[in-house]
């Protein structure tokens, strides 16, 4: 799988995004940027620029129209995909860590992050898509989690419920309507959850932690399904659609690798076995921790961002496609 090596950044990458036909790639980054590429050949389609701090995050749209970020500049804001235009920005008191649009794209969902006396707060918005210049300030729902604070969140499959991911390493939902937490997991890992991605019909979704697992949990009950248990802190874990493979990344970060054994500095994108739990592969190439991990819903590629400030997509080979099910993959170091 020969990576294209996608250079627009100059600090590390927070989080990748593919749009809905796989054919465009987003990234978010330290370096207040946000990048827009194309997946087949890595060229780079162009820039949002207007954000004065680390981009934290991104989602776009099932229609690919609108992109959201949220940013260390206290700041959501919404872009046309098309222009590059900033159509609309939301100002908070602290940072926006997390945002995600529903699966209808009629609202976005984002955290902000507990500082300087305010506490995290998980706020939705309804989005106004005909004209996306004339949003709403105030949200349409708005609560603060009690206890361990969120850092990651999605709408479920289920109205009014958010998925949220905590910093004790606690999953829940939460009702959005009344801010009730109506289902909890305490356990879902032992330290903070560093990324939640969902499966295509929401039904299930894949949790990474710095408690160096990764769970699949099922969205109604939160009921943990499979642990997929690796020996490196993870910052990021992808569901691979129509094949059973959950990608995972991180990585210990440069100050640690300086105290730990060397292979536990390794940095790899590392393939599971989504039903065996079991590791069917490594692929190489980052300098870095991996710090974001994204498969096209085409199922075609997948993308890695690192601390190295570089993007890579590899294009699967056909030995994946191949591949039985249920037997082993065999992927090129």
């Amino acid at each position: 799988m020969r990576p294209i090596l996608l250079q627009g950044h100059e600090r590390s990458l927070t989080q990748i995004k593919f749009n809905v036909e796989g054919d465009l790639l987003f990234s978010a980054s330290k370096d207040h940027v946000i990048n827009v590429w194309y997946t087949h050949n890595g060229e780079r389609l162009g820039t949002y620029d207007g954000h004065n701090g680390t981009v934290w995050t991104i989602d776009v749209d099932s229609q690919s129209r609108y992109l959201v970020s949220g940013s260390a500049d206290n700041t959501m804001r919404l872009w046309s995909v098309q222009t590059g235009k900033c159509l609309y920005r939301w100002e908070f008191p602290t940072a926006v860590k997390r945002v995600s649009f529903s699966d209808d794209d009629e609202q976005i969902v984002c955290i902000t992050e507990q500082r300087m006396g305010h506490q995290g707060a998980i706020r939705v918005f309804n989005i106004n898509r005909e004209e996306g210049t004339s949003q709403s300030k105030e949200p349409l729902a708005f609560f603060n989690p009690i206890g361990s604070k969120a850092v990651v969140c999605a709408f479920s499959c289920v109205p009014n419920l958010i998925i949220t991911g905590h910093e004790s390493g606690k999953v829940a939902l939460f009702d959005y309507k009344t801010g009730d937490e109506v289902q909890s997991n305490e356990r879902a890992h032992s330290d903070v959850v560093t990324d939640l991605q969902l499966s295509d019909d929401r039904s299930y979704f894949v949790t990474s932690s710095k408690d160096k697992c990764a769970r699949i949990h099922d969205t109604r009950s939160l009921m943990v399904i499979k642990t997929f248990t690796t020996e490196t802190p993870l910052n990021s874990a992808a569901l691979a659609p129509n094949k059973p493979y959950v990608l995972l990344g991180g990585g210990q970060d440069a100050m640690s690798v300086t105290t730990t054994s060397l292979r536990q500095g390794k940095f790899e994108t590392r393939f599971w076995h989504k039903i065996f739990e079991e590791e069917v592969g490594r692929v190489k190439g980052h300098f870095g921790p991996v710090n974001t991990i994204a498969i096209s819903p085409r199922g075609d590629c997948y993308a890695s961002g690192g601390e190295d400030g570089f993007v890579r997509v590899h294009h699967f080979d056909e030995t994946y496609f191949r591949a039985k099910p249920y037997g082993d993959l065999e992927i090129e170091e």
